[in-house]
């Protein structure tokens, strides 16, 4: 079993000959959303003012030409951003929890050896490297863990050093899309309020005759009357009485 990596004394010439190996397990994923809404306030050549739903102006400045946004459908660089244009940018951050797992080995022959604090070891390459051994190294000599104790010269070694080191990969997506400004109302006629003629008010109704008081009774009528009735029967009578005579 091979444990940790001996501490390299030179660090520019040992790392040339450590193999590294890096492998990563990654857990689940998690996506944080970001929507930001505004309104194309100014736009010149790759410069872009846009009015944000707070009110705020945000500038951004030299725009990318390779960065589109899709409006209604047609994919347009800022060049072609107008003002009133709805913008609506998604940011998209997927966090993924990991574990990097870094082997570090390196193999050769004892040249010397000052135990507990550093090996010269004979590399592949013929050439000679010193080696600080860190507290508790161990070394691998033909199947068997020894410490630094244990080396003689003479003997082929392998040593190797795993670090294990958290992490969070963070990955983010952007897209901006939008819409038209609306079109300008239509041309509203003009429309002059006629009123109509007033008709002429009607002729005033003449006057109808006051009835006069009735102040006159048939009582003196019906006296006369029954006078001369009277009178006429007693002139009735005394032809009468003339004729018998």
């Amino acid at each position: 079993m091979l444990l940790g990596l001996v501490a390299l004394g030179a660090a520019g010439l040992a790392l040339a000959q450590v193999k590294t190996d890096t492998a990563t397990e990654t857990g689940r994923s998690l996506q944080a959303i970001q929507v930001e809404r505004g309104e194309v306030w100014y736009v010149s050549g790759n410069d872009l003012v846009v009015k944000m739903e707070d009110g705020t102006l945000r500038n951004f400045m030299n725009v990318p030409d390779d960065v589109r946004a899709t409006v209604d459908g047609k994919q347009l660089s800022v060049r072609e951003l107008k003002p009133g244009m709805k913008l609506q940018r998604t940011i998209t951050t997927t966090m993924t929890p990991a574990v990097i797992t870094t082997v570090q080995t390196v193999t050769g022959t004892v040249f010397s050896v000052s135990p507990p604090k550093s090996v010269v070891l004979t590399l592949e390459d013929g050439t000679n490297q010193s080696f600080d051994i860190p507290k508790g190294q161990q070394f691998d000599v033909q199947g068997k863990t020894v410490d630094a104790f244990g080396l003689k010269r003479g003997m082929k070694v392998s040593a190797a050093k795993i670090i294990q080191t958290p992490a969070t990969m963070t990955a983010q997506q952007r897209a901006v899309t939008g819409s038209m400004p609306p079109p300008p109302p239509p041309n509203t006629p003009i429309l002059i309020a006629q009123s109509e003629p007033v008709p002429a008010p009607p002729p005033p109704e003449a006057p109808k005759p006051e009835k006069l008081p009735v102040t006159g009774s048939l009582v003196p009528l019906l006296g006369l009357v029954g006078a001369a009735s009277l009178g006429l029967g007693l002139a009735l009578g005394v032809l009468r009485r003339r004729r018998t005579v």
